[in-house]
């Protein structure tokens, strides 16, 4: 139970960290046609600043010193960032696939990779 309770808060933490994301994504894109790949990771690594925080207080309910665990969920983050990449460069630059289906691979892929390994290890 404390399992299921702890994704569906990680799942709304990550939902707004999302938005942030594609919103950067879309916004460099579209405004100013920065390669999506590049445009993507921007955005990644602004939703996970955003992104520890609730999750510390909201989602783990960390007892971890803060910035203890900012370590661990800043090596966490960089490998989610590399896995977001492959996806995005795979399904962008290989698959021909328009860059925001490839986002929604790459965000699905991540968020397993960043649920379990956050549960387990950084907080």
């Amino acid at each position: 139970m404390v399992l299921l309770s702890q994704f569906g808060r990680f799942l709304l933490v990550g939902g707004f960290s999302t938005v942030l994301q594609y919103f950067i994504l879309v916004l460099l894109v579209q405004g100013a046609s920065t390669d999506s790949v590049v445009a993507s990771s921007v955005g990644f690594v602004f939703s996970a600043m955003a992104n520890y925080d609730l999750n510390y207080r909201v989602t783990f309910r960390s007892r971890v010193p803060y910035f203890g665990g900012m370590l661990r969920f800043a090596l966490v983050a960089a490998t989610g960032l590399v896995l977001n990449g492959l996806v995005m460069t795979a399904g962008t630059k290989f698959v021909g696939t328009h860059y925001l289906i490839a986002q929604v691979a790459a965000t699905v892929v991540v968020l397993f990779w960043n649920f379990f390994a956050n549960r387990r290890w950084t907080f």
